[in-house]
């Protein structure tokens, strides 16, 4: 890989708008250089390009893995495999978004691939270096929850894809999108670092007329192999702000964690915030995702999620969206 203290040069496949994000948080990490940038989208090629006037634009995925020791796959879940093993194949780390697929035996081909490979890989659930989960399974290993009982998600849009993913427009339809791949996946993630393992019990997937779009309901059940039930409630549509919210129920205390990072407690009466809002979360976030993957590149342990439990996480979402 990179010398210690050298910057990893990064390759970043896949310009939307999470692309975007993740580069311009890239580019502010003095543990990063991006030095190659590939979208099959020339507008969003060129703002990419705004964000590091310095990185080069390849003329194709290939090209851009080519020139770094890391690549980090922004595309949709369809190609990513493919660029993923390529990059694993000439020796490169990979940091991957989720969903890790939508094709379970695909996905599981590429998480024994990547353990082949031997290179440093890891999936990018955002939570997954925070302090909220952080505290959370602190607070659960000490007792200080109590006995787990189980959780709750509660997901509701006004509509879907949201305003800032417009331009994404796989995230409508059925085969690649929907809010269950995108956003409750996080908190399942979340769910199975505390809890355990969990299966899916039943399901409730609701979809439109038009066959090729995406859910717009969903109510869920899964449990751990001793019980503690998790509880999803999510739907799209009507005049409403966006509410993203997971609690982890102990007997003693229970955690509320809404928007991804607000930690509040209970210990029976109304939940109360833990600590000060970041002016920026999305920056501390990101930040400490890029920590641990450094740590990761070094094989030191680190937080972030492996493709193992991306690979729960998916056949978890999949059997919940068959109907």
């Amino acid at each position: 890989m990179t010398e210690a203290n050298t910057p990893v040069k990064t390759a970043i496949v896949g310009l939307g708008i999470m692309g975007r994000r993740m580069l311009e948080h890239m580019v502010r990490h003095d543990g990063y250089a991006p030095v190659s940038l590939w979208d099959p989208d020339p507008q969003a090629c060129a703002l990419a390009r705004q964000i590091a006037p310095g990185a080069l634009v390849e003329h194709s995925a290939e090209a851009a893995m080519a020139a770094a020791d890391l690549v980090y796959l922004s595309c949709p879940p369809a190609p990513r495999k493919a660029y993923a093993l390529a990059a694993a194949a000439a020796g490169k780390a990979v940091f991957l978004e989720k969903p890790l697929g939508v094709d379970i035996a695909e996905s599981e081909n590429l998480v024994a691939e990547l353990a082949a490979s031997g290179v440093p890989a890891a999936v990018n659930f955002t939570q997954a270096a925070g302090a909220a989960l952080t505290d959370v399974s602190h607070a659960a290993k000490t007792g200080a929850l109590g006995d787990l009982i189980g959780a709750d998600i509660v997901v509701t849009y006004s509509a879907w894809p949201r305003a800032w993913q417009q331009a994404a427009d796989w995230l409508r339809f059925r085969a690649e999108g929907g809010m269950t791949r995108e956003v409750i996946s996080h908190f399942l993630f979340f769910s199975e670092r505390i809890l355990g393992p969990l299966s899916v019990v039943w399901a409730r997937p609701s979809y439109p007329e038009d066959t090729a779009l995406c859910e717009t309901h969903l109510l869920a059940r899964l449990e751990t192999q001793d019980g503690c039930a998790v509880s999803i409630m999510a739907s799209v549509g009507g005049a409403q702000p966006d509410r993203q919210e997971l609690t982890i129920k102990g007997s003693a205390k229970s955690r509320r964690i809404t928007e991804f990072y607000v930690d509040a407690v209970s210990d029976g009466s109304e939940f109360s915030e833990i600590g000060t809002r970041p002016q920026d979360p999305r920056a501390v976030s990101l930040k400490a995702q890029l920590d641990d993957m450094l740590l990761c590149m070094a094989g030191k342990p680190n937080r972030l999620a492996t493709p193992e439990e991306a690979l729960r996480v998916q056949k978890l979402v999949e059997a919940m969206l068959r109907d």
